[in-house]
């Protein structure tokens, strides 16, 4: 049987991820599944889905802001063609399945899904459920958790279906081989367009360095953006870390074997594909992540042993420093951290979650055919 399946998600990278993962992970379980996915035009998915390979929509979806209501006005004036765009899509795919994976893109998708019987899912990445989980929780008739923690903060249905089987990371080997150094590597980065923040602590305290150990290279990802003005800064900060500065990594998460300590925020896949390879770290949560999920996700990962936590706006980069070297020093420490990360990671979350969604839609077919 082939079946029909409607993807929605996106906006921002960590809610766009997991939808292509799970899209591969679908074609891996049903070769001849028939997925569409739908996203914002505003969001990182134009950018990304015509380079994908798999049938999508974009729609002129926009975000809820919470902290400014008057920014909100486009939510109407977009309405129209929101509804019209969604009403096309289920017109043309007519699927059994809608799969939301977060964020301002998926909501209208899979609301569109409840309100007209098709049986719906949520893959939700973060400890802390985003609006969009929480609101729609008791319609759907399955719900899929990054994190246990967040059980406790959603209030599914009566016939709601909850799985705790992690983020959805890729499986497979790389295509893009990173050349990494010899020795140990700590690596610093802040999601695929690198994080100001992290750069700007982390160059606030480099020049304080007076040691470092001799079989470690810090690999640094400091973003496209700011590529040039971190390598300027860290040549003008000489010194005993040995540093390579570069402006990204291509499948980062595939090969994160090869790190010993990462210090980098706390989104929900970046700690996925951590805890999947293993990876202590020091965590710094971004602090205007939508409902703080960054700072819970990090309180997660703290709680389970497999990391470290400072606060952007209250630690410095010397203390920042000073706990990426006493870590490096203490193996003891680094091995147990290492051990907790890998007890909390779910490689196989993909295709664990692709099999009960492909049973989902054999369900709805097996009730459609009655």
């Amino acid at each position: 049987m082939a079946y029909r399946i409607l993807l929605s998600g996106g906006g921002t990278g960590g809610h766009l991820v997991p939808a292509l993962n799970l899209a591969a992970a679908l074609r891996r379980a049903a070769p001849d599944v028939q997925v569409v996915l739908v996203g914002a035009r505003r969001g990182i998915e134009a950018d990304v889905l015509p380079d994908s390979g798999w049938p999508y929509r974009l729609l002129p979806l926009e975000p809820l802001y919470r902290s400014r209501p008057l920014r909100n006005w486009r939510l109407l004036t977009s309405a129209p063609a929101v509804l019209g765009g969604l009403s096309r899509v289920f017109s043309e795919l007519r699927p059994q399945l809608v799969v939301g994976t977060g964020g301002y893109a998926s909501g209208p998708a899979v609301a569109w899904g409840v309100a007209r019987g098709v049986t719906t899912a949520i893959q939700e990445q973060n400890a802390m459920p985003g609006l969009v989980t929480r609101a729609l929780a008791p319609r759907v008739d399955q719900i899929h958790l990054g994190y246990p923690e967040a059980r406790a903060r959603i209030r599914p249905g009566a016939g709601t279906e909850v799985f705790e089987l992690g983020n959805p990371v890729a499986v497979g080997p790389v295509t893009q081989t990173f050349d990494w150094p010899e020795g140990r590597v700590v690596l610093a980065f802040g999601g695929s367009q690198g994080a100001r923040a992290v750069n700007e602590l982390l160059l606030e305290g480099l020049a304080r360095i007076s040691e470092w150990p001799a079989d470690v290279t810090l690999v640094w990802v400091a973003g496209p953006a700011n590529q040039d003005s971190v390598a300027a800064r860290v040549r003008e900060a000489p010194g005993p870390v040995r540093i390579r500065v570069v402006p990204f990594i291509p499948e980062l998460g595939g090969q994160l074997d090869r790190v010993s300590l990462a210090v980098c925020r706390s989104g929900a896949m970046t700690c996925a594909e951590l805890s999947a390879a293993g990876v202590p770290a020091i965590l710094v949560p971004l602090p205007s992540s939508a409902g703080d999920h960054q700072r819970f996700n990090a309180v997660a990962m703290v709680s389970a042993g497999a990391a470290l936590m400072r606060e952007e706006n209250s630690v410095t980069g010397a203390e920042l420093w000073s706990d990426v070297l006493a870590l490096l020093d203490d193996a003891s420490r680094l091995s147990q951290m290492a051990s907790a990360s890998r007890e909390r990671g779910r490689p196989d979350a993909a295709d664990r979650i692709a099999t009960e969604l492909i049973g989902l839609a054999a369900r709805t077919g097996e009730r459609a055919d009655v």
